[in-house]
């Protein structure tokens, strides 16, 4: 077996923040398709070719459905609710669709302009407080966290005021460490938006949780079981991703100057500087799949029941796509990334995070134009492999 075939270890820890772990380096040689090996020993297919992520993404032989046999688990935390079914991302359709059509006209690209003003004011709002307290700050408990869990309690009609509490399972949910933690985490996200659910039914108030309550009482077709399903996936997606993109992202330009310099000389690159970071950036490394079917691809066979990881941060470097791809160049036409996914289950939030980070990002480097890292960058933690990429803390200066 050669080393280029040779199975390597997945998830992996990134040694720098915006790079794939250099460990991942034979599966870029080995493209499109390679072996991994998870924590528990077995192995799965790995997806490393753009051409080929975007096919497959696309192809409804593959499930998402966790329950399955043979559904791959790269940690122990996900192996641990395995059999607890996820609303929108552990679903096929004809469940994925319906649960889709529910929420869908809350994140539309018409929504997502809509909202640019209320985004607006949510990032002036943080960042006003950030300033007042003068420099040195911690931008991912000041800024980067609150403005999108700010947007997403907002949208929803979660309250705000109970942000710590819904943050702190989330990062549970996420990172563990335990596996227990995973499943407590769980269940008291499930039983806070259960109760704000029932709640609802007499008060729904704004927001689509309470929207979604009605139409049920109206329409039924739905029970509570998934609505708290769907609502535990909105919320902590809708904040934890877009939280991570604002503080790698500002990590990374602030590793850039030259190309920092010219987004602020040039506002209107902010649109393709976001889609290049998303490309960059990759934070959610490693969509999970099952086969359901014998698939023939790329000279072999993907068996029925074996497992399938779309390694984000490596296709997203597949230089016949994207030249020099180790590279941040907003120049190159990046908007066939696949940092949001591919297919049906290309993400649902996709329009709303592009408007958040197009405002955070470019709201920040305009106010703060000396903004600076505050200790050497090779001092600040970054995220362990088997999570959300990002940054575990962010000093800065201005």
């Amino acid at each position: 077996m050669t080393e280029l075939t040779r199975p390597v270890a997945f998830p992996q820890d990134r040694t720098c923040p915006y790079h794939p772990p250099t460990g991942y380096d034979p599966l870029r040689g080995a493209r499109p398709l390679a072996r991994v090996t998870l924590f528990d020993g077995r192995e799965a297919w790995v997806v490393t070719g753009h051409a080929l992520a975007r096919t497959l993404l696309a192809d409804q032989r593959l499930s998402t459905n966790r329950t399955r046999e043979g559904f791959p688990a790269p940690t122990r935390r996900l192996a641990a609710v395995r059999d607890r079914t996820a609303a929108l991302l552990g679903v096929d359709d004809p469940e994925h669709r319906a649960q889709r059509r529910m929420v869908l006209a809350d994140f539309t690209l018409k929504r997502a302009t809509e909202l640019r003003p209320q985004i607006q004011r949510i990032v002036d709002e943080r960042l006003d407080a950030m300033i007042a307290q003068g420099p040195p700050a911690e931008l991912v408990t000041a800024f980067a966290l609150p403005v999108p869990s700010m947007v997403i309690c907002a949208l929803l009609g979660v309250p705000y005021a109970d942000h710590d509490f819904f943050e702190e399972q989330s990062r549970r949910l996420l990172r563990g460490p335990e596996t227990a933690d995973v499943l407590d985490a769980r269940d008291r996200l499930e039983t806070y938006l259960g109760e704000l659910i029932d709640s609802k039914r007499e008060e729904p108030g704004t927001g689509l949780l309470g929207d979604l309550v009605q139409r049920q009482a109206r329409e039924g077709g739905v029970d509570r079981e998934e609505l708290v399903s769907l609502a535990v996936i909105l919320l902590v997606a809708g904040h934890e991703t877009t939280a991570n993109m604002i503080s790698l992202g500002t990590y990374a330009l602030l590793q850039h100057p030259e190309r920092l310099a010219e987004l602020r000389a040039d506002p209107s690159l902010l649109p393709a500087a976001v889609e290049e970071l998303m490309r960059m950036l990759s934070i959610a490394d490693g969509m999970l799949r099952v086969a359901v079917e014998d698939i023939e691809v790329a000279g072999t066979t993907i068996r029925a029941g074996d497992g399938v990881i779309f390694s984000t941060s490596v296709i997203n470097r597949d230089e016949t796509v994207y030249p020099e791809p180790d590279t941040l160049d907003w120049h190159r036409p990046a908007r066939h990334h696949v940092a949001f996914g591919f297919g049906i289950h290309q993400c649902l939030g996709q329009n709303l995070a592009r408007a958040e980070l197009e405002i955070a990002l470019g709201t920040l480097l305009g106010r703060l134009p000396t903004l600076r890292l505050a200790v050497p960058a090779d001092e600040i933690p970054h995220k362990p492999g088997d999570t959300i990429q990002g940054m575990l803390e962010l000093p800065v200066t201005w």
